[in-house]
């Protein structure tokens, strides 16, 4: 389960935030769309650098 995790951890930010910035954009704003852009980026760091797997 956990290198499933790992391994979808990228592919997974890299299609949903440009699937989901620019929907906030057209629906909810300039502003909203900053702000689930940023949300969406801390997000997917933190889950990047706890699955990170650093060799030994």
């Amino acid at each position: 389960m956990q290198r499933t995790f790992v391994a979808i951890t990228p592919i997974f930010g890299a299609i949903l935030f440009p699937i989901i910035v620019p929907i906030t954009f057209a629906r909810q704003g300039v502003g909203a769309g900053i702000f689930v852009s940023l949300l969406l980026c801390l997000i997917w760091f933190v889950l990047m650098l706890r699955t990170s797997e650093m060799p030994h």
